[in-house]
């Protein structure tokens, strides 16, 4: 399985669509999108991709969050506080918004976690597991954007895509 991994784009519409160009030339299941969208409209930006988009909800997506589950349900997307995806038989894919989120029952060997919250990149394992955040998409840092397309394989990776 492919799957593209996204985060923390606050209300970046110019990024969000750079995002769904760079996806839509990949052969991807589906997007995650790790939190902090902020508002409706960015959301629906997320239209242009040509593949399911699921994700959670961030710090700063509390506000909103009434109104991000409208769009949801109106375009299909899948958007919850913990998102988990069963892989194979014994492996999941965890995807929370701010680490310390993450629960000790992730941790097993093969499984995977992805995050934003920090803005940092991150591709690390840890008790077996694979750790991944692409970083900034905000454009807080000009020319420092990135998103990653994770590999699920039985040797999880992570190809980062700066822009």
């Amino acid at each position: 399985m492919k799957i593209g991994l996204t985060g923390d784009t606050h209300n970046n519409l110019k990024n969000v669509a750079k995002i769904c160009d760079i996806f839509n030339s990949y052969d991807l299941d589906f997007v995650i999108h790790t939190g902090d969208i902020s508002l409706p409209k960015t959301l629906k930006a997320f239209d242009l991709l040509n593949v399911p988009l699921k994700g959670v909800f961030g710090n700063n997506d509390q506000g909103e969050k009434k109104e991000l589950l409208e769009v949801c349900d109106d375009r299909g997307f899948i958007f919850q506080d913990i998102l988990e995806i069963k892989i194979s038989e014994k492996r999941f894919l965890f995807a929370v918004h701010d680490p310390s989120d993450i629960e000790d029952r992730f941790y097993k060997s093969g499984n995977i976690i992805v995050h934003g919250h920090t803005h940092r990149f991150r591709d690390e394992i840890y008790k077996g597991t694979f750790i991944f955040n692409p970083g900034e998409c905000a454009g807080i840092m000009k020319g420092k954007n990135s998103v990653g397309i994770i590999d699920t394989s039985d040797n999880p990776k992570m190809e980062i895509i700066n822009f």
